[in-house]
């Protein structure tokens, strides 16, 4: 169909959406469609109506689909027919008169300050040091000292600066300044910020980058992170970088994820006092609102300042 054609290409270059959200508001809108008119697509925009549009939801919710994955595709939806009211295809947004169904509030989980330290208090293997003993380290001993490093510097530059994973796999080695100590991230929608780097983290990303000059001199792309092989990280890569790095660290039970190390960054950041629109600043977030969720973070730190300030709390009352 015509119009979908035309919202695609809206996303994908007014828009700038990733190539994952695309393909998630793509296939919403073509459920939509199979559901309503499977055999007759050209009059699918007079089909758009609230009753139809609420049929479609009973049917995601009966076929046992999450609240949360059924707003998603309303999301798509209501994004859709807006672009069709924007080309005079439709009156009005039939999405606007839907009830979203409920759902429930999933706050970020994060892990906490000294669980990070265990894992930042684990030495990396020295230069010096040999592997198996040798006196001499061998080249393919200096390579795994290599890998660990990167792979040290993965977890470090996450937890450190707050970037998501996408940013991370698509930085050049250009993009980070040491001299004014920022990484310049390129975040959704193509917006570009740059982030501060601590010192630490910026000791071990010279050095990890003259290493990788002198495995990977051939690294056309300029990708700031690559695979064992040579070849620009992806995410399912980092994903195992970061489950691998924190496996059998103590405090970190729980899930291992990228996502993770974000979210305990920005919760960290809020307890020691930062304030939501420097966080913002940080993450990228678009909005305040993307933000406030990790204030119910605070609520133990907010609870030990009560406690301790409150009169009534130092008698004992």
């Amino acid at each position: 169909m015509r119009s979908k054609e035309l919202f695609s290409d809206y996303l994908r270059v007014q828009k700038r959406y990733s190539p994952r959200t695309l393909k998630i508001y793509l296939e919403s809108i073509d459920e939509l469609f199979v559901y309503l008119a499977p055999s007759c697509e050209e009059q699918l925009e007079s089909l758009m109506t609230p009753a139809n549009i609420r049929s479609f939801v009973a049917h995601l919710l009966n076929r046992g689909l999450l609240p949360v994955t059924v707003n998603l595709k309303l999301s798509a939806i209501s994004s859709f027919s807006n672009f069709l009211v924007k080309k005079e295809l439709l009156e009005s947004n039939p999405v606007k008169k839907i009830q979203r169904p409920k759902t429930d509030k999933k706050l970020p989980g994060f892990y906490t300050i000294s669980a990070m330290e265990n894992y930042f208090n684990q030495e990396l293997p020295s230069k010096e040091n040999s592997i198996n003993g040798q006196e001499e380290i061998n080249v393919q001993d200096q390579l795994k000292r290599f890998l660990k490093l990167r792979d040290r510097v993965v977890v470090e530059l996450l937890y450190s600066t707050g970037i998501r994973r996408a940013e991370l796999v698509s930085l050049k080695i250009h993009e980070w300044d040491r001299s004014r100590g920022v990484i310049r991230v390129t975040g959704k929608g193509n917006k570009v910020r740059e982030v501060p780097v601590p010192n630490l983290l910026a000791v071990h990303l010279e050095e990890y980058k003259l290493l990788l000059n002198e495995y990977f001199s051939q690294n056309t792309t300029r990708h700031l992170f690559l695979t064992d092989s040579g070849q620009p990280m992806y995410l399912s890569f980092v994903n195992k970088i970061v489950g691998r790095e924190l496996k059998g660290v103590e405090g970190f039970s729980g899930k291992k994820s990228p996502h993770m190390l974000r979210h305990s960054l920005a919760t960290h950041l809020l307890n020691n006092g930062a304030d939501l629109n420097s966080i913002k600043e940080v993450l990228g977030h678009s909005s305040l609102a993307a933000t406030q969720i990790y204030t119910h973070n605070s609520f133990e730190q907010l609870k030990k300042v009560f406690l301790t300030a409150h009169p009534r709390a130092k008698k004992g009352g």
